[in-house]
């Protein structure tokens, strides 16, 4: 019975705090361009969306299993690839999330002065950086609580949205005989034919983006090898229902061609058939999103910069053997108010922000195939887990090369060809700075993390055996196994 009681994240904990990251703009405002452009064929979008990350997501739980270290996909690629990938793969994701979250600051802000026009965006913006700092630093515990806790408003107005949707679809509420098929009637299911599918998937993946805070707190949770994998069951099961049922419900109440970004799909869509309250109630939704995004954004910040300064490829200053990276999270919270200052000097930033964070999860998830792929060429199955990845090794390429389109298709996406462009540009600048670094004898030789754990493992298993031959039945048993040797 002690076992339960241990400390550490819980498989419900983790999976809350994976939706409290993934569930937010994208999803309740960013998504009408998605619909606009797939028209009802969005559901097909959102299920190969779904598929993707699936196998994402058990590329990334095969590794963590074998080490939940901390830094996860950041270590894993130094691990296969070299300390050079690592540092690259750290700092760009590092870079892009600091600089989406800055923008998410800043879109709160805005939503907030909807109520009180009279505060500046600055210093809105100011506050809910420094209150996600300061909220980061309670600890894993406490924010995990607070998390759930958002998750469950946004999770809870998804639920509403679908309930009411449905009263509408039948005509439990307003009267009438109820809408039926609504709108769908009168729209072509595939309206711009493959294309327009292609050109959505972008924006899908973005809502679906941030699950890889799971690999992030893995080292957080006392016992990896069961709970990263029930988290990610959990958390893939519950996005791919809550999307693709909301878009069923969405699709007979209104005309995708008059969806557009500057109104939630939801609101729009609600508004349309009288129920004009949703629009405020669904304000206060998406800002509590938002704030959950950036809550479990900083949490992986934190951690990614203590494993960079642990491995010497951060300022020492940074490095924080405390369970809480003190000094990870402050610099993160430091960074995002530049980068809220660079955005608000400079408005037309402000998408440039956005896409730029979105190519940096992109690349992650680019970069976590592919190192899963040669981790499981080089080592096979995880070491004391199983092999979860099905249809190894053609889904990790299939996946592999999806990510790779979808990087590649950003340009077609008005407004993200800013963010290819800067993805290539923080490679570019990081791979100098690497290289600066090993020219001048910075960089210290490559971790064998993995090597040192699979001698752990050996060193335990002997200590299992030596205590089976000296318990208080050694000799006999000592005995029993020399008599089978000499059968």
């Amino acid at each position: 019975m002690e076992e339960s009681k241990h400390k550490g994240l819980s498989a419900w904990q983790l999976t809350m705090m994976a939706l409290g990251t993934v569930i937010g703009g994208s999803f309740f405002l960013g998504s009408s361009v998605a619909i606009h452009a797939a028209g009802p064929a969005i559901i097909i979008s959102y299920i190969l969306g779904g598929i993707l990350i699936y196998f994402i997501l058990y590329a990334l739980s095969e590794m963590t299993v074998a080490d939940a270290a901390p830094g996860s996909f950041r270590t894993f690629a130094a691990k296969m690839f070299g300390p050079g990938t690592g540092f690259v793969v750290g700092w760009v994701y590092w870079t892009g999330m600091i600089l989406a979250m800055s923008s998410e600051a800043t879109a709160v802000s805005i939503l907030v002065r909807n109520w009180y026009p009279g505060v500046s965006i600055s210093l809105l913006g100011s506050l809910i950086i420094i209150g996600v700092t300061l909220l980061n630093l309670l600890g894993t515990d406490k924010l995990s609580k607070l998390e759930s806790g958002l998750a469950a408003v946004k999770v809870f107005a998804i639920i509403s949205f679908i309930i009411i949707g449905v009263l509408l679809i039948t005509g439990l509420i307003r009267g009438g005989s109820g809408l039926g098929a609504g709108e769908l009637t009168g729209e072509a299911f595939m309206p711009g034919g493959i294309g327009s599918i292609a050109g959505s998937m972008l924006i899908v993946i973005f809502a679906y983006a941030g699950f890889e805070i799971i690999g992030l707190a893995a080292s957080e949770t006392a016992n990896p090898q069961k709970t990263v994998p029930k988290a990610i069951t959990y958390t893939v099961l519950s996005l791919v229902g809550l999307y693709i049922i909301s878009a069923a419900v969405l699709l007979p109440l209104i005309p995708t061609a008059v969806l557009n970004e500057r109104v939630s799909p939801l609101v729009a869509a609600l508004d349309r058939w009288g129920i004009t309250w949703a629009g405020g109630a669904l304000n206060f939704v998406l800002i509590t999103a938002i704030l959950s995004t950036m809550l479990a954004a900083m949490f992986g910040l934190g951690r990614m910069i203590r494993s960079l300064a642990e491995e010497r490829h951060a300022p020492r200053w940074l490095k924080d053997s405390r369970d809480v990276p003190y000094r990870g999270i402050i610099f993160s919270g430091l960074a995002m108010l530049a980068g809220l200052g660079f955005g608000l000097l400079f408005p037309r930033v402000y998408l440039f922000l956005i896409s730029s964070g979105g190519f940096a999860l992109l690349f992650t998830y680019g970069v976590i195939l592919a190192t899963h792929l040669r981790f499981r060429k080089k080592y096979g199955c995880p070491p004391e887990g199983k092999c979860q990845m099905p249809g190894y090794p053609y889904t990790s390429w299939i996946a592999l090369i999806s990510i790779v389109v979808v990087i590649i298709s950003m340009p077609l996406v008005p407004g993200q060809g800013s963010g290819l462009i800067a993805g290539m540009v923080f490679i570019g600048f990081y791979s100098l700075v690497y290289w600066a670094m090993k020219a001048y004898g910075r960089v210290p030789k490559p971790n064998t993390v993995y090597d040192l754990l699979k001698t752990k493992r050996v060193k335990m298993r002997m200590a299992t055996e030596m205590s089976e031959e000296l318990g208080p039945h050694g000799k006999k048993n000592s005995h029993k196994k020399k008599a089978k040797r000499r059968k």
